[in-house]
């Protein structure tokens, strides 16, 4: 006699899983959207040195949260043992990061210390955008059933 056993394994992917999967992709956007906003704002309303300052700072912030994907994949590789990544250029990334916000720190500080209140306001975007991705989540899981 055969017993038959249901495989409750999903050969396609959930809806749920495809919606969090994207998650990473609409941050990024939603990064774009908030510092091409934030900079409008900042140039009309405190003028072009902080709103310079500002677009800086977000675009650091954008390639900084761009290097840390790509960090996190690597070092994710590099313990799973799956991946051919090299361990130096994982470190070197790393660090490359902190060194390029400081230098670009020094830099405007010694130019114009109002560029500066403008560069940590964009260092800010990542946050802000996680915290966007996080209402809309919440938003997708209460109405839609996501």
């Amino acid at each position: 006699m055969r017993l038959l056993v249901k495989n409750n394994v999903p050969s396609q992917p959930q809806p749920a899983d495809d919606f969090y999967a994207r998650a990473l992709d609409r941050t990024q956007k939603i990064m774009l959207v908030l510092g091409f906003a934030g900079l409008i704002t900042a140039w009309a309303f405190f003028g072009w040195r902080i709103g310079m300052g500002f677009a800086l700072g977000a675009a650091i912030a954008y390639l900084n949260f761009h290097w840390l994907t790509k960090v996190v994949a690597g070092i994710s590789e590099l313990t799973s043992g799956s991946g051919t990544v090299n361990s130096r250029r994982v470190v070197h990334r790393f660090v490359l990061r902190y060194v390029l916000m400081a230098v670009i720190a020094f830099v405007i500080l010694s130019v114009s210390r109002e560029s500066l209140y403008g560069l940590f306001a964009g260092l800010f975007l990542p946050a802000a955008a996680i915290l966007c991705e996080a209402v809309y989540e919440t938003y997708a899981a209460l109405v839609r059933g996501v």
